[in-house]
């Protein structure tokens, strides 16, 4: 009887061991690993988040962005979805360690590489991809392909052959709600700022601002083929944004003094603007404009020796045409 009671012991012992490792990670992978430090983080009862490294597009195996991932009793939100297939495969295996709900939908804040390249993973799980107008343009252009092709070079493995371009479920034109019971999504439509479409989600009633790459915290922002003068007048307005407990932005760090994060971004750019537009007045050369700013204001922040140049550059550029056209 004895040698009965124990064998039958460790069968319970046994079977709840399986169990509780299959509940904590039993994950099925499809694309190749990625063996980067992932880390989902809890800002609050309904939010999560991944940070990826500051860097330049292709460091980190990609993981340059950030993700947000928010759970509802209705099923999961996933906001943008990294930059390669194995990001998004690695985030949603920690997701899957918080909660088997199903990702009812991913909202892309904006169609950068290293915010979309993942969506084919949460598509592929049946989720409804929610973008913002404009973004149809960028696909169906040849910039879309050429940087797809370029990152299958440059972050092979991670992106290759199997990963395509995932068109939007729902193209946004205007701001919206989404309720989801136990949480409310205002997503808000901002046009032409940071890219050529972008949108922000305010989750409540947490009261946690997800801002795509409106925001960068903690690093020079990624200029690229912004309008700086249309983000400014984002970011003004955001200011004025009251009860925001906490903020994610596209890049850098959770802020927990969201005022200060959007004041890091908007003195960037209204600094970039007011400085290479005096040059630009004077009908004076990038080069010379550029040698002649002090940048020890932000010279110290990550990012600033690989993209500041670049930055001023494409202002400079964009300063040169809003004078051509006034």
């Amino acid at each position: 009887m004895r040698n009965f009671s124990g064998y039958f012991l460790w069968c319970v012992l046994t079977l709840g061991w399986v169990q509780l490792a299959q509940a904590a990670g039993d994950f099925s992978f499809h694309y190749p690993r990625s063996s980067v430090e992932m880390e989902l983080q809890k800002v609050s009862e309904h939010v999560y988040f991944v940070q990826g490294k500051t860097g330049i597009a292709t460091d980190n195996q990609g993981f340059i962005s950030n993700a947000s991932v928010i759970i509802s009793e209705k099923g999961i939100t996933i906001v943008d979805a990294l930059g390669s297939p194995s990001l998004a495969e690695q985030m949603l295996s920690l997701v899957r360690e918080v909660s088997d709900l199903p990702v009812i939908r991913v909202i892309a804040t904006h169609y950068h590489a290293d915010h979309i390249y993942g969506l084919q993973v949460f598509k592929e799980q049946g989720a409804k991809i929610f973008a913002p107008l404009g973004v149809d343009d960028y696909l169906n252009s040849s910039a879309s392909t050429e940087r797809l092709e370029e990152r299958r070079f440059s972050l092979e493995p991670w992106v290759n052959e199997d990963t395509r371009l995932v068109y939007p479920d729902q193209l946004v034109d205007q701001s919206m709600r989404i309720n989801d019971g136990d949480v409310q999504l205002q997503i808000d439509f901002l046009g032409k700022a940071h890219s050529d479409a972008d949108l922000t989600v305010l989750v409540e009633p947490d009261q946690v601002f997800i801002t795509g790459d409106v925001i960068f915290e903690g690093r020079i922002p990624f200029v690229g083929d912004g309008d700086t003068r249309a983000w400014l007048e984002t970011l003004n307005t955001m200011a004025d944004k009251k009860g925001v407990k906490a903020l994610i932005p596209g890049h850098g760090g959770l802020a927990r003094n969201p005022q200060q994060a959007i004041g890091l971004t908007r003195d960037y750019l209204a600094f970039l603007r007011e400085n290479l537009g005096a040059g630009v007045e004077e009908m004076m050369t990038f080069d010379e404009i550029y040698s002649g700013i002090d940048w020890s204001r932000f010279s110290s922040l990550p990012a600033f020796d690989e993209g500041n140049r670049i930055n001023a550059y494409q202002v400079f550029l964009s300063l040169e045409k809003e004078l051509l056209d006034n």
